[in-house]
């Protein structure tokens, strides 16, 4: 699998019973319009990986944008917060 490739792996506990649209409409009505936002609706992740709704599993190349230059639930940042 080559970078920016999803694995297509799936995880059974990240399935939800809304589809990706109720979320993405949810978002357009209360959300900020300050950019638009990909198709995509993400329910966690974990280092350098995010996963959708529907446990399809991504590479996160947006590690750059200032917050999540750590990773995701990086192990020392959960440790301090918890």
């Amino acid at each position: 699998m080559g970078q920016g490739e999803s694995s297509g792996e799936e995880i059974e506990e990240d399935k939800d019973e809304r589809i990706p649209q109720d979320y993405i409409d949810q978002e357009a009505k209360y959300g900020c319009h300050n950019y638009h936002p990909l198709p995509v609706v993400l329910s966690r992740g974990s280092g350098i990986y995010v996963y959708d709704v529907t446990g399809k599993k991504y590479v996160d190349f947006l590690s750059a944008y200032s917050a999540v230059n750590q990773g995701h639930c990086h192990p020392r940042i959960v440790k301090v917060v918890k």
